[in-house]
């Protein structure tokens, strides 16, 4: 009987695993759906006299366009950069503008990847490892002469990777860890349960060596 409910119990921590993206996923483009088709859509109705689910997005997806093709433009580039000047003399508003500015850049403009690769940090004491993603490579900040190679690590909380540590180290404290960012992503959030299975296979290699010893 003990064996049938730790089964039952790891196909339901599996089904989790499996349909909780999903559902964020979806929560979260409905919820982006629902901001853009009311952000139009209610002054369209106004005018129009009939609400046409949908239609605010499609009115949103076209007004970004537009905007987007009037920066691409000389006239357009002058007139946001007057734009963010004024608005970078505004102050705590200046801030709040630059911040999101880089996010924004972050996100939707650099091609690299905002995760280079999964690494393993002496975190919180010395000789426990914490699994943390690379983000940048620096130079330190500390040394006058600039020799010193830094790196930008994230290092995120479990089971919710969305929170977590930034910490600025020596290149020569990160170690590389054998997997790839999802295989990293998937470790974190499982609470080191999921581990990549060439993690698995070369654990079970030593355990053979082990008792054949």
């Amino acid at each position: 009987m003990g064996e049938v409910f730790r089964k039952l119990r790891t196909y339901f921590i599996t089904g989790l695993l499996v349909i909780s993206p999903v559902v964020v996923t979806a929560w979260i483009l409905w919820k982006l759906f629902r901001f853009t088709d009311g952000f139009l859509g209610e002054l369209i109705a106004r005018y129009t006299e009939r609400s046409i689910p949908g239609l605010g997005f499609i009115a949103t997806v076209v007004l970004v366009l537009f905007i987007g093709l009037f920066a691409s433009n000389l006239l357009g580039r002058r007139l946001i950069g007057l734009g963010e000047y004024v608005l970078r003399k505004i102050p705590f508003v200046n801030r709040l503008y630059v911040g999101v500015q880089q996010i924004a850049g972050v996100v939707f403009r650099d091609k690299k990847p905002l995760f280079q690769k999964v690494v393993a940090v002496e975190f919180p004491r010395k000789g426990v490892y914490a699994v943390a993603f690379l983000t940048n490579e620096i130079t330190s900040p500390f040394d006058p002469e600039g020799a010193e190679e830094m790196v930008t690590v994230f290092l995120p909380t479990t089971p919710n990777p969305t929170s977590g540590y930034l910490l600025l180290l020596s290149s020569k404290e990160v170690h590389s860890l054998p997997m790839n960012v999802e295989e990293g992503v998937k470790f974190v959030v499982s609470g080191g349960a999921v581990v990549p299975e060439h993690w698995s296979q070369r654990v079970d290699i030593l355990l053979r060596r082990g008792s054949d010893g």
